[in-house]
């Protein structure tokens, strides 16, 4: 069960997500700025950062909320560890959800600021189509695949690595870049810049990352039947601190 405050763990989720697009939003920035005609770099750049600060931010706020900075991770927490009562309750994944969402838009806000432009600027870049939805199906199943396989074998400790890892991979081999995250989709909806998202485009990627989340589900009960005993610890485990506690 919980020990840490629920206000402390949103806090945690809300300033992670809002760190994680800052970091996705403004590297984006960066990138097209020192390599202006090198879509590919920019890529590269753009990834690579958005892997390094995943990782850190997960060590970072993991302690606190668990890490999740994603509603669909939030979600399959909710629901696998229902029937043990180990993960979330219906009121922290409504939070949570919120919480992410809010901090996404932050960071949009807060990188266009760094970069001086306007707080919001929304996006006029379409990511409408068939095969992008498909991409983004198979980067939250293997998201979750990969979060629940490292708790319930014991390894969630190399969860900041492993997910950073898997998330900077999934830029190049999923044909939508991997969003893989609603809250994160929204977010990058306020920046018209390299990360960005058309908010008309926003539904179709949102309802491909909820088909991604019952596969997902699907293929963590088919291999790991008692995965929701070990809900608890996605992204990392928590609480295990007495420090941390109030």
């Amino acid at each position: 069960m919980h020990q840490t405050t629920l206000w402390r763990r949103l806090l945690a989720e809300f300033l992670g997500t809002a760190l994680l697009v800052t970091a996705v939003v403004g590297s984006g920035i960066m990138a097209v700025e020192l390599s202006p005609d090198d879509v590919g770099l920019q890529l590269l750049e753009n990834s690579v950062a958005t892997a390094f600060a995943l990782g850190a931010l997960i060590l970072t706020f993991g302690p606190i909320s668990g890490a999740h900075f994603n509603p669909v991770v939030s979600a399959a927490d909710w629901f696998l560890g229902r029937r043990t009562g180990t993960g979330l309750t219906i009121k922290d994944l409504a939070g949570y959800a919120v919480a992410q969402t809010l901090g996404a838009i932050a960071g949009s806000i807060l990188a266009n600021l760094m970069f001086d432009l306007a707080p919001v600027t929304m996006s006029a870049k379409e990511r409408a189509a068939v095969n992008l939805w498909l991409g983004e199906i198979v980067a939250v199943a293997g998201l979750l695949l990969l979060i629940f396989a490292l708790g319930r074998s014991g390894r969630a400790s190399a969860a900041p690595a492993a997910v950073g890892a898997y998330i900077g991979a999934a830029y190049w081999f999923t044909s939508s870049t991997s969003f893989a995250n609603p809250s994160v989709t929204i977010g990058r909806a306020f920046t018209d810049t390299f990360a960005g998202i058309a908010p008309a485009s926003v539904p179709g990627f949102v309802v491909a990352q909820l088909v991604g989340l019952l596969i997902g589900v699907g293929l963590v009960l088919a291999l790991y039947p008692h995965a929701g005993e070990n809900a608890d610890a996605v992204v990392v485990p928590h609480d295990a601190d007495p420090a941390t506690r109030a």
